[in-house]
């Protein structure tokens, strides 16, 4: 299964479709870069309601992204910032608490899902 992004989707469609794919992981979106290996500020974007189009500094509207399985967190993240101009972070379930993905930004979201899913279990 593949995600399609572009600039017209809504913040919380992307978030409830990242989800849906990746149901122990979740994607957040930051007012500030953060580096590789990095943590991201604390701040999310707001309102979920608004559309990547409305955040974006980056103005090519027929820009879009794809995200699959066999991507990897560092990929996703870096498109996001490439693509849309907007920084985003990977998340995973850890029992009852959500953990940025900093340590393992190489792994893809697959391997992400699999551990969050055998982490709260």
């Amino acid at each position: 299964m593949k995600i399609k992004i572009n600039s017209r989707k809504k913040i919380a469609a992307i978030q409830a479709e990242f989800n849906a794919l990746f149901p122990y992981l979740k994607l957040e979106f930051f007012s500030r870069p953060h580096s590789a290996s990095e943590g991201s500020a604390k701040r999310f974007l707001e309102p979920a309601t608004k559309t990547l189009g409305e955040f974006k500094t980056f103005h090519n509207v027929k820009k879009e992204i794809t995200i699959t399985p066999a991507m990897t967190v560092k990929e996703l993240e870096y498109n996001f910032r490439n693509v849309f101009g907007l920084s985003a972070q990977v998340f995973r379930k850890s029992g009852k608490v959500w953990l940025e993905t900093t340590v393992t930004d190489g792994w893809t979201l697959e391997e992400q899902n699999h551990q969050g899913e055998a982490l709260s279990k």
